[in-house]
């Protein structure tokens, strides 16, 4: 449907007769005027941006600091389970000694009572470190035996793969 064209002249054309302008010339100072609220509201808008993305990175810093507190407790709490876990095992194979004296001759019961004894100061060493100290002892272990921390590591993911392929 083709569009009709009144014979009326419109406000603008009016106003722009009456001041001497063109129409292109109204167009072109409107278009400005247009660029120059959008460049306004740009403005606002990348100011609100800016203060919303401060509140988020604040609350980000504070859920992070939060986090690293709550692991290091978990951490913590780990070590010192370990730990106890550790010297229990030790006790166990340093009380087992006497049988391996009466099975095996007490050749190998103090072997037995020289490996507890061994264990149960070990995990007191664990107990009494810091986290820091246990990761430096680690990465020392690492870099003046390779190939046994290797083989360790290797082990363990072998052992926790059975033992959670039996879970299932």
């Amino acid at each position: 449907m083709p569009e009709t064209i009144s014979p009326e002249p419109t406000e603008a054309k009016i106003n722009a007769a009456n001041d001497g302008t063109t129409g292109s010339e109204e167009a072109k100072a409107r278009f400005a005027k247009a660029i120059e609220e959008a460049k306004a509201g740009a403005q606002a808008l990348k100011g609100e941006v800016h203060d919303k993305a401060g509140a988020y990175r604040e609350q980000a810093k504070v859920k992070g600091d939060e986090a690293k507190v709550r692991a290091t407790e978990l951490c913590n709490e780990g070590k010192t389970r370990a730990s106890e876990a550790i010297c229990s095992l030790g006790k166990i194979v340093e009380d087992n000694a006497a049988n391996l004296d009466a099975k095996l001759g007490t050749k190998y019961g103090d072997y037995a009572r020289t490996a507890g004894k061994s264990i149960q100061d070990t995990g007191a060493k664990i107990g009494e470190k810091e986290l820091n100290e246990l990761g430096e002892d680690a990465k020392e272990f690492v870099r003046q035996s390779p190939g046994v921390a290797i083989g360790i590591a290797a082990a363990t993911g072998f052992l926790l793969a059975r033992l959670f392929r039996k879970g299932n």
